[in-house]
């Protein structure tokens, strides 16, 4: 199974992604976890995204492809990966496409998240954090018992600087002018479903299990490993094997006892045939001749009569 989560900031696309992971054991790959592991790695591709980030600059692409291809040839990915955070446009999502074809793991699925903006407000700008133990609340939807007091430890909650109105309002500008080519682009490969994720986290979860049973597992029934084109279901004459087929593959013994079997049936044909012209011979055509025979014989004798006639005068 190898989806992609695409869904505004605040839009719950995370912990859904945690719940699909503890469900299908496949691994959760997200971009900026991948960025941070491998700039503490000092691995290659962590110099060069270093190298970027300390400049200002954002990272290429080719740098975060390089990273995901790494991640995905390790073994827990071997049965799918749910990406999180890539792609964000339509170059990237090209890019990505090329490079899981390249690998023969084409993408399945794009879920997207979808969550009206006054919603999203309210989950970003509401977000408080204890600065002692880490316990994140909402003040709009999972407030704490005691205004700016975590529940756990009674520590201080905290606001992050980014999270006020203004600025989340230009976060989810930029989102919108970037998601919504994404969305034409998957929905022209048949790839794009869409799930509501407002209401409780669980039934959002359930909506999403759904649409993944319905749109990935019975393709994966049909053709016995996911990922690949399903091959068109057979009619139920299709299941008989043509016996056009088995004749050409049939020897020339085979073609012999072929003939040997036409042979018997044009004999019985012939000798069913001579009978009945002989039996209409017989009795129609001889005895029309006979009777005109008899009956043209007592005209002869008429003559002698005519004779006595003439004596008598």
């Amino acid at each position: 199974m190898r989806i992609v989560l695409l869904g505004a900031p605040g839009s719950g696309k995370g912990t859904q992604s945690k719940l699909l992971v503890e469900k299908y054991k496949i691994p959760q790959i997200s971009t900026g976890d991948l960025l941070r592991a491998a700039v503490a790695a000092g691995t290659e591709l962590g110099r060069r995204a270093k190298a970027a980030m300390d400049a200002g600059q954002l990272v290429t692409d080719d740098v975060v492809l390089g990273m995901i291809q790494e991640r995905l040839a390790q073994p827990d990915a071997r049965n799918g990966f749910i990406l999180d955070g890539f792609p964000r446009n339509n170059p990237q999502a090209q890019a990505l496409d090329s490079l899981l074809a390249r690998l023969g793991q084409p993408l399945q699925l794009a879920l997207l998240v979808d969550v009206g903006t006054e919603v999203l407000l309210k989950r970003l700008t509401g977000r408080r954090t204890c600065a002692r133990c880490g316990q994140m609340y909402n003040v709009y939807f999972q407030p704490p018992r005691i205004a700016g007091r975590c529940d756990k430890c009674n520590g201080e909650l905290q606001q992050r600087s980014d999270d006020n109105e203004s600025t989340i309002r230009k976060r989810l500008e930029v989102y919108e002018q970037q998601t919504a080519p994404l969305m034409a682009y998957y929905r022209s490969q048949n790839k794009l479903r869409k799930v509501t994720g407002e209401g409780d986290v669980q039934e959002i979860f359930r909506s999403i299990v759904n649409l993944i049973e319905d749109h990935i597992h019975p393709l994966s029934a049909l053709r016995g490993a996911i990922g690949q084109t399903p091959a068109p279901r057979p009619k139920v004459t299709d299941l008989k094997a043509p016996t056009p087929v088995k004749t050409a593959l049939s020897a020339s013994a085979g073609t012999q006892a072929a003939a040997k079997k036409a042979a018997p049936k044009k004999k019985a044909v012939a000798k069913k045939a001579a009978p009945k012209k002989k039996a209409v011979a017989k009795k129609k055509a001889a005895p029309k001749k006979k009777a005109v025979a008899k009956k043209a014989a007592p005209k002869k004798k008429a003559a002698p009569k005519k004779k006595a006639v003439r004596a008598r005068r």
